[in-house]
């Protein structure tokens, strides 16, 4: 407000000195004196009268400001003693808990005097009570020393022969209570799958067969035999070459024999064989163009057979590939026994199986069907035809359960599925019902001979003998050397050498007999 009042004033001086240059211009020549005068005389009164503003405004500046002071005085008063008074009930504060500290720390003085006298007395009383255990264990060593005198022997002794006699009857308690335990899950589990396993094989009813390992064709007459060998044996070696088989023309009446690892092939060999003997006319390019036909006419059967036993089992949407190799079966025997009917009963006895238990009927007909596919091709990749049917199916879509069942047939890997169980079972099932395979008499000597030999590599095995063609082996163990509780480790120990080392169909039981007989004369 100061500043636009002298602001004010000083426009008032300029403008009457300007008032005062400008009357001396327009004045010009006239009366230039008198105008001087008059302005000089406006310009003073103007002074004048600006001065007394002037005078006004900082009269009336010094007394606001003034009243300013006097207000921030008394406002500064007003807040020193609002501070004071914060002040001094900070102090206040200040003192209570200083005093609350004090009595605090009186009051741990005391308790610490306390505790000191508590830990003294109970240094003195564990002074006294290690006075007594010294006492105790002299006395306590002096009782031992008098009852190794009375008993003859050492502490050591008497804890080994306790804990043997503690070990003792702890062993015939296991095995009782083993004994009982496996009775309860024979009578349980036993019942249960006998009856699974009989509702199965009751439900199918399936061919007995015999192993091929060569195929016969009938000739008309033994003129045939020339004509099928030819000028310098041309025909015959055209015909192994095409074909990939051996040509056996022997004394034999009136046939010849193809024999081949390769079942397909031997089967086209076969045909081609019949058809030319039909024909008559056997040459070199007659007998190739035959063998691209019957090829081709083999590979339709083969395919046929494939969705044949898919359409059997109601597998539905399989791919074509694994189709043809599942049709490739049907000219593959194992032990005697057609892989291509292997496989689908062994599908609908993992069906029903897995039907009675709740499991998943698809996995488990999918599984069984599939669990063999590899034996089409494990001539040609190697590995086990178990890992190589599961790599081959699950290049082609099947689901992990499957895969897995196909796999874990053979134990090769874990199973992480119940169907896998199932679909081992399912196959042990079809492998060993009687009349579904046979083994040569060389094979079964080797596996008889086999068991008695695992058997007698055990500690305790007295004689061993393998009966029921190999299904069951009964070993005599010696009595002092094998209790009961080792006996029925022995028999699990020996059934799982006989697992890990041997390969068989079915199941072997494994019967470990442990007689104690004691022979005394009356004299």
């Amino acid at each position: 407000m100061e500043i636009n009042d002298l602001t004010t004033i000083l426009l008032a001086v300029v403008v009457a000195i300007v008032g005062i240059g400008a009357g001396y211009v327009i004045g010009g020549r006239r009366s230039v004196a008198a105008l001087l005068k008059r302005q000089q005389e406006e310009g003073q009164s103007a002074l004048i009268k600006a001065s007394d503003d002037a005078k006004q405004l900082l009269n009336k500046a010094e007394a606001e400001k003034a009243t300013i002071l006097a207000e921030a005085d008394s406002d500064a008063q007003r807040r020193i003693s609002e501070a004071e008074s914060k002040i001094s009930r900070r102090h206040r504060d200040l003192n209570d808990e200083d005093e609350r500290i004090q009595r605090r720390r009186k009051d741990l003085d005391n308790r610490m005097e306390r505790l000191e006298q508590r830990d003294q007395q109970q240094n003195k009383r564990q002074s006294r009570l290690d006075r007594k255990e010294n006492d105790l264990q002299k006395s306590e060593a002096g009782i031992i020393e008098r009852l190794e005198v009375i008993a003859q022997m050492t502490i050591d002794e008497a804890r080994q022969q306790l804990l043997d006699s503690i070990e003792l009857d702890a062993r015939n308690d296991m095995a009782r209570i083993i004994r009982q335990v496996e009775a309860e899950a024979r009578e349980t589990a036993d019942q249960r799958a006998r009856s699974l396993i009989a509702m199965a094989i009751q439900r199918l009813a399936s061919e007995q067969v015999n192993e091929i390992s060569v195929s016969v064709v009938h000739l008309p007459s033994d003129d045939m035999k020339g004509r099928i060998i030819g000028r310098n044996g041309r025909n015959i070696r055209s015909f192994e070459l095409a074909t990939g088989v051996d040509v056996v023309v022997d004394d034999s009446p009136e046939s010849v024999t193809i024999s081949s690892f390769d079942p397909v092939r031997r089967e086209v060999a076969k045909r081609t064989m019949a058809k030319l003997v039909v024909d008559g006319r056997i040459h070199p390019a007659r007998i190739e163009k035959l063998v691209e036909d019957t090829r081709a006419e083999v590979e339709q059967i083969v395919r046929e057979e494939g969705e044949r036993a898919a359409y059997e089992t109601g597998m539905h949407g399989l791919h074509a590939e694994v189709l043809k190799l599942l049709g490739t079966l049907k000219f593959r025997t194992s032990y005697g026994q057609n892989q291509h009917a292997h496989a689908i009963e062994t599908a609908h006895i993992a069906g029903m199986i897995a039907m009675e238990l709740g499991a998943d009927v698809n996995i488990a007909k999918a599984g069984g069907l599939l669990h063999d596919i590899g034996k089409a091709i494990d001539h040609n990749v190697e590995g086990t035809h178990a890992l190589i049917g599961a790599e081959f199916v699950k290049r082609y879509g099947a689901k992990d359960a499957v895969v897995n069942c196909i796999a874990a047939h053979h134990h090769e890997v874990e199973k992480i599925c119940v169907e896998a169980f199932i679909v081992e079972a399912a196959d042990a099932i079809s492998g060993a019902r009687p009349g579904a395979r046979r083994e040569s008499l060389d094979s079964y000597i080797r596996r008889v001979k086999q068991l008695e030999e695992i058997a007698n590599t055990f500690d305790g095995v007295d004689q061993s003998y393998a009966l029921q063609a190999g299904r069951e082996v009964r070993i005599i163990v010696r009595p002092e050397v094998v209790d009961d509780y080792a006996s029925i480790q022995l028999a699990r120990d020996i059934a799982k050498r006989i697992e890990n080392d041997m390969q068989y169909p079915g199941q072997i039981k494994v019967h470990v007999i442990r007689e104690t007989r004691r022979v005394e004369y009356a004299k």
